[in-house]
């Protein structure tokens, strides 16, 4: 069996001795005599895999005791209704960052409860950069401020945390949780759909202050009230148990790699390769400020847009697979989460030579 190099934005390639240890455990997991996907998540068998994943993301993250960390479905799609849900909290309005297509979704789903107020907004230039943050208009009566660290699709990413002028904090790291370390304490809410640095598609991770528990709009639907997801352990109706585990495996994964202060160092190596070639060559390009480029999602176009299907096909067969971006942009992009080695950016790097060479 040889595998490739998967750059999709989505489900995203899972480290490899994670999938092997999966493989060794998917009849039976330690002496329980089933697997983890036949377990009752009631009993002590998977309460432990629970508990022990939860425990290690705390370690990763240095998650302050007053928060509560929960395993929710839905993806964080869910997550852009359930944050007005719950912390609006009796307001009328919150303020929301639009960097791009997922800060835009969860201001539409936003608007369907409250008052939107777009405080910073870098479409006038076609979502290429991080509004810079002295310009942004923060209003102190709204219930919370809203962002998304990494959009997948533009390849834009927050280097910084914004200051919040007290509201609570609210972030949408689908796509770079974990890649980094990070300062939870500066968040009222962080949520995250697992299927990028994480784990499998299908499990969502929330991390919430408990001071912002307890007070949802009239009519919240049971499933979306953090409050009793976490009364529950996440656990109102069966969970998706076996996400849960391969989530815990990757958590595990990362701890042994050396945590996040060494994901984020092969991070910024992989990207600065890729960013470099990009730069150095006529035939390629990226539209993103510098300052403003993801470390996780590097967009790049080819100078002629024709040749996108070939380019595709070849690297396809050369076993660099996920190449082609988003259909609502079109082009090229190469995500490089964490599971990605960088012997694979090397490939990618070293085909693009190959490729201009060739047909440049």
């Amino acid at each position: 069996m040889s595998r490739v190099y998967n750059f999709s934005a989505g489900p995203s390639m899972l480290p490899e001795s994670v999938l092997q240890r999966a493989r060794e455990e998917l009849l039976e997991w330690g002496e329980s005599g089933m697997s983890v996907m036949e377990m009752s998540h009631r009993g002590k068998e998977f309460s432990g895999i629970a508990k022990k994943a939860e425990a290690d993301l705390r370690e990763l993250l240095s998650i302050p005791a007053d928060y509560k960390v929960l395993f929710l479905q839905g993806g964080a799609t869910s997550q852009f209704a359930m944050a007005p849900m719950n912390l609006l909290r009796g307001k009328k309005k919150a303020g929301y960052v639009a960097t791009g297509l997922w800060s835009e979704k969860a201001i539409a789903e936003a608007k369907l409860f409250c008052d939107v107020q777009v405080v910073a907004s870098s479409k006038q230039n076609h979502f290429t950069s991080i509004p810079v943050q002295a310009g942004w208009q923060i209003d102190r009566e709204a219930a919370y401020l809203h962002y998304t660290s990494n959009e997948t699709i533009g390849g834009v990413e927050f280097g910084f945390i914004p200051e919040s002028l007290g509201l609570p904090l609210v972030c949408d790291m689908s796509s770079n949780l974990l890649s980094r370390p990070l300062d939870v304490s500066r968040f009222g809410l962080i949520y995250a759909g697992a299927q990028k640095n994480m784990g499998p598609a299908g499990i969502t991770v929330a991390i919430l202050r408990d001071d912002l528990l307890g007070e949802t709009v009239p009519g919240t639907p049971t499933m979306y009230d953090y409050q009793k997801q976490a009364e529950n352990g996440s656990m109102l109706n069966t969970p998706p148990t076996y996400n849960w585990y391969l989530t815990g495996l990757v958590f595990e994964w990362i701890k042994n790699e050396g945590g996040l202060a060494a994901m984020e160092a092969r991070n910024i190596r992989k990207a600065a390769k890729l960013y470099a070639a990009i730069d150095a060559s006529r035939f390629y390009s990226n539209p993103i400020e510098p300052a403003s480029r993801s470390r996780m999602n590097v967009p790049f176009r080819l100078a002629d847009s024709a040749m996108e299907k070939l380019f595709s096909t070849e690297a396809k067969a050369a076993g660099l697979v996920g190449l082609e971006g988003h259909r609502s942009v079109g082009g090229m992009r190469a995500s490089l989460y964490n599971a990605m080695p960088e012997a694979g950016v090397d490939a990618l790097i070293t085909f693009m030579a190959e490729f201009e060479r060739t047909h440049g």
